[in-house]
């Protein structure tokens, strides 16, 4: 039980309409997560709970995260005190453990690389922008030697091909700032 208190950290002032993946995304760079408990109450602001395999993972996600401008939320980040337990079972079913909520993520073998992009760019971003070329069933993004590159796995064969053809070099945009990306 300390061993998970000490792997576990506290992620207050979240957005009312965050999503776990974002979450995900805030945190994976630090190390292994294990768990996320994702508290999204009436009148935010939301919070999560994170757990990490290592202790000291968790101590680099609460220094490089505690204070962080999230979305116009300054985060609060801070080791879970305990209490958790005692409200919710070890082995209840975690929407994390398959990777999306509300449903097991759709992969598919019709995937492209996409590099270039900047690096506050999310999984939803590159969905909405690998749209344009056809039905995009996953995306992921994550950072490879400074570099943030995505993933993106199409319904099919088709709309792969024209999103290679249509989306290379193509200007990729999100809230936060813009890239000419390679497909």
């Amino acid at each position: 039980m300390g061993r998970r208190n000490s792997c576990t950290i506290y992620v207050g002032n979240l957005p009312g309409d965050i999503r776990e993946r974002e979450v995900e995304d805030l945190f994976y760079k630090y190390g292994r997560i294990v768990d996320i408990d994702l508290k999204i109450p009436p009148r935010p602001p939301g919070y999560a709970f994170v757990e990490f395999e290592d202790p000291r993972d968790a101590d680099d996600a609460i220094y490089g995260r505690d204070g962080y401008d999230f979305d116009g939320y300054r985060l609060r980040v801070e080791l879970a005190h305990g209490g958790r337990a005692q409200s919710y079972s070890y082995d209840r079913p975690s929407s994390f453990s398959n990777g999306r909520r509300g449903g097991v993520s759709r992969r598919s073998e019709f995937r492209v690389m996409v590099d270039g992009l900047p690096s506050s760019a999310s999984w939803q971003d590159l969905k909405d922008h690998m749209r344009r070329a056809g039905d995009v069933c996953f995306s992921d993004v994550y950072r490879e030697g400074g570099a943030t590159v995505g993933v993106v796995d199409y319904t099919n064969y088709d709309d792969m091909k024209y999103a290679i053809r249509k989306l290379d070099d193509t200007e990729f945009r999100n809230a936060f700032s813009r890239a000419y990306i390679r497909v």
